[in-house]
């Protein structure tokens, strides 16, 4: 009987193994799917209707399979942003075990923000550094100043003495979904010009930055800090960040917030970050927007009237469902900008118009 139950055991065993391996491989397949219809458009329906990969129908005029495709797709995107991505080395100042002053090596990526130098990258790479170094794409190594960072929001501007460089393409990440492919492209460990392809996993997510985050499973490792997340036309839609340990979970700063503290650091040295005033979250009752927790005494918001309680549904006629929409609109705008935001309060709509004053340094 022992025997007899042990073998029934083992059989159980046996058989939970295949299904599971039975349930990953079912995932890969439609992962595989949806990628291959991001690619050439059209809908996994209409990969599916007896149009299997390698078969006539599947065939492009030029001879070319799905996968051929997929490709040809990913190395387009690669030759477009790979010429405007730099590996960055990075000298500090730090003290060893005994207290003793002593320089320390370190390294990271950036991306080209414009034709005569300036290359945007994260704040824990160069905001604290002795000397930068960048490495072109074609090998030519230039030394580097910081020009500002924002350590908020983990931005920083550096500044080559070059002309003539290739800037990436910024999209706005009003574009971008989950589930559409993302492209890291870095110096994990040094290796420069390394290419990890997954997709955009999520949008807002709240880690350890106040801006929210985009969330990815391309590979971001240790030097691809500061490097370009891109979408599948080679347009940056945010700069890598960070990575959870031991885990394929990456977090990328928003293109549309990069941009916007960019601008602010080359125009005066430092970002300064426009503010309303307020503390919120997202609105979880019928009304969808941004819901107002507490008005700081003395900002904007306080001054238009705004209270506790409100919740902010629209800023200059565009519609925000949740603060990171919020905070995406107001970095577009400078300090001292007028902003119009409609309000719902009491079963009613009103709208109110401030002047955003500058973020205090926390």
């Amino acid at each position: 009987m022992e025997e007899g139950s042990e073998f029934r055991s083992f059989f159980m065993k046996g058989l939970i193994i295949i299904l599971v391996a039975i349930i990953f491989l079912v995932a890969g397949g439609a992962s595989m799917l949806g990628i291959l219809a991001v690619i050439n458009k059209v809908s996994i329906a209409d990969l599916l209707k007896g149009e299997s990969i390698g078969s006539e129908e599947q065939v492009d005029g030029n001879g070319e399979t799905l996968l051929n495709d997929l490709d040809i797709a990913i190395s387009k995107v690669v030759e477009i942003i790979t010429p405007s991505v730099v590996h960055i080395d990075v000298t500090v100042i730090g003290q060893d075990i005994f207290g003793k002053t002593q320089e320390q090596q370190g390294i990271g990526s950036g991306v080209i923000y414009t034709e005569d130098g300036y290359i945007i990258t994260n704040n824990h790479v160069a905001g604290d550094a002795e000397e930068l170094l960048v490495t072109l794409n074609d090998g030519s190594q230039y030394p580097a100043e910081l020009i500002g960072a924002d350590e908020r929001n983990d931005v920083a501007v550096i500044k080559i003495e070059a002309s003539g460089l290739k800037a990436a393409i910024f999209d706005s990440m009003d574009d971008v979904k989950v589930g559409d492919i993302a492209i890291a492209v870095g110096s994990p460990y040094g290796l420069d010009q390394t290419v990890t392809m997954g997709v955009v996993s999520a949008k807002g997510r709240d880690i350890t930055i106040p801006v929210n985050l985009i969330q990815t499973d391309a590979a971001i490792n240790p030097g691809n800090s500061g490097g370009p997340l891109v979408n599948s036309d080679g347009e940056v839609i945010g700069i890598n960040t960070l990575a959870t340990t031991g885990t394929s979970i990456g977090f990328a700063v928003p293109s549309n917030t990069v941009v916007g503290i960019a601008e602010q650091i080359i125009e005066f040295g430092r970002a300064r970050i426009p503010y309303m005033g307020i503390e919120m979250t997202e609105s979880t009752g019928d009304i969808s927007g941004v819901y107002i927790s507490s008005v700081l005494e003395g900002y904007p918001a306080e001054e238009s009237g705004i209270k506790a309680g409100d919740i902010i549904v629209e800023i200059d006629s565009l519609k925000v469902n949740n603060p990171y929409e919020l905070f995406a609109q107001i970095i577009r705008h400078d300090v001292g900008d007028k902003v119009t935001v409609e309000i719902y309060r009491d079963g009613g709509y009103l709208t109110v118009t401030l002047v955003l004053a500058e973020a205090p340094e926390y």
